[in-house]
């Protein structure tokens, strides 16, 4: 610790920032559907994620030594490039954030990376073969693997379920799900604390690298575990009820036994992605378990316009912080001044979109379910209740005034004043 210089206590202090937006941004991946059907009061939720968020932060270091010492070359490689990536990382995440779109927080990172080591050093300063195999792989890989198995989980869990003939069955089996629900939703912040916390303790080993503080090759020291978890636990406390709400009914309208299969999907591809040293996206493979939740019940809804502007966003996530790293580390070149000026833009940037944010803030009151946790009305739902309701047998029985008028009879008969005759 007494060799950190001002720059590299900058860029630690920096990369907790991003921990910090990555805890609030990707707060959605766990909590979102167990909040959506009411399995949990949404500041609970959040709380209970932040717990386990810093619990798994000390369960494994494999991703974070692919982010140290597999995506870049850390030779040559100098501090100010980590800062630009950060610079890079942060304003997407918050941008993203702004618009309520769950974009992969890994992959700005990655993406800011990436863009400020070859403005810094040239594309040889890129292990291409790990990024491919590493990153863009499981990056296609993880939502499609997610979305399948909660399609299936889906449809096994309703074929089991099948036999609930009553509204008590019914209510009795909610209640169950929602405990599984819970249960998952543990499972799931555990995996990202485990996968998404690494991601900042790789960085700041890098950093501590590139800086002389570390030998390459090195594990993270614990004091950086420690604040990487409590900064991702912190931002998670805070909720980023933005993107909660379009996890939770923008994608589609869940219920308990679709959250229970969604979220156990994507905990078990999030862990064994953790296991393997892979550092794919949280958020994609939550939002592709979601997808697939969705589309394995009967008569399930996806909104695919919400879908085609997450998908737009997953692909314009690498690119576009790589362009912003890349700019920030062209500043830093210049020296000092240039560190001073992509610090400043990095405050400047942040706080116009928190200032814009402020315009239609988005709280937890906007996220939980109406009445007191009752699911949400459906998409079918809602269009048969805007359909007027059929006349009761009582008022099929009362004629309507405006739509009658009385017709002499014959001479010679009598009518019925009971029964007259109608048009």
């Amino acid at each position: 610790m007494e060799h950190i210089t001002l720059l590299l206590a900058i860029v630690i202090v920096t990369a907790l920032v991003f921990d910090f937006t990555n805890g609030f941004h990707d707060t959605a991946n766990a909590m979102a559907t167990t909040i959506s059907t009411g399995a949990l009061r949404p500041k609970t939720a959040v709380a209970m994620s932040a717990v386990l968020n810093l619990v798994g932060a000390f369960l494994s270091v494999e991703v974070a030594k692919t982010i140290s010492g597999g995506i870049i070359n850390e030779d040559g490689l100098r501090t100010e490039v980590i800062f630009a990536a950060l610079v890079g990382a942060i304003l997407w995440n918050l941008l993203t954030w702004l618009v309520g779109l769950p974009s992969s927080s890994s992959h700005a990172l990655f993406g800011g990376l990436i863009g400020a080591a070859v403005m810094s050093a040239g594309w040889s300063s890129v292990n291409g073969g790990t990024v491919v195999t590493k990153v863009l792989l499981p990056a296609v890989a993880a939502p499609v693997v997610a979305g399948l198995a909660a399609l299936l989980a889906t449809r096994l869990t309703y074929r089991i379920g099948g036999k609930v003939r009553n509204d008590a069955q019914e209510k009795a089996t909610a209640k169950g799900y929602r405990a599984g629900q819970i249960a998952s939703a543990g499972l799931v912040s555990l995996a990202h604390g485990t996968n998404d916390a690494q991601k900042t303790m790789g960085i700041i080993t890098l950093a501590l690298v590139t800086g002389g503080v570390l030998h390459p090759g090195s594990n993270p020291p614990v004091w950086v575990i420690v604040c990487a978890g409590t900064a991702i636990a912190l931002g998670t406390y805070l909720g980023g009820w933005r993107i909660i709400r379009t996890m939770g009914s923008g994608l589609t309208d869940l219920k308990p036994p679709q959250g229970f299969a969604a979220q156990t999907s994507a905990a078990t591809v999030i862990l064994a992605s953790s296991h393997l040293g892979f550092s794919l996206s949280t958020t994609q493979s939550c939002s592709g378990a979601v997808m697939g939740a969705g589309l394995g019940r009967q008569g399930g809804v996806v909104r695919w316009s919400t879908a085609t502007r997450m998908f737009v966003a997953w692909g314009l996530t690498l690119p576009a912080a790589g362009l912003v790293g890349a700019g920030a580390e062209l500043l830093t070149k210049q020296g000092t001044w240039g560190v001073v000026v992509v610090a400043a833009l990095l405050v400047a940037g942040s706080g116009a979109i928190w200032l814009v944010s402020r315009r239609k803030p988005v709280g937890h009151g906007d996220v939980a379910p109406s009445d007191g946790g009752t699911e949400p009305a459906g998409v079918v739902t809602q269009a048969i209740a805007a359909v007027s309701p059929p006349p009761t047998a009582a008022a099929a029985q009362t004629p309507d005034l405006n739509l009658m008028t009385t017709i002499p009879a014959p001479a010679g008969t009598t009518q019925d004043p009971a029964r007259p005759a109608t048009v």
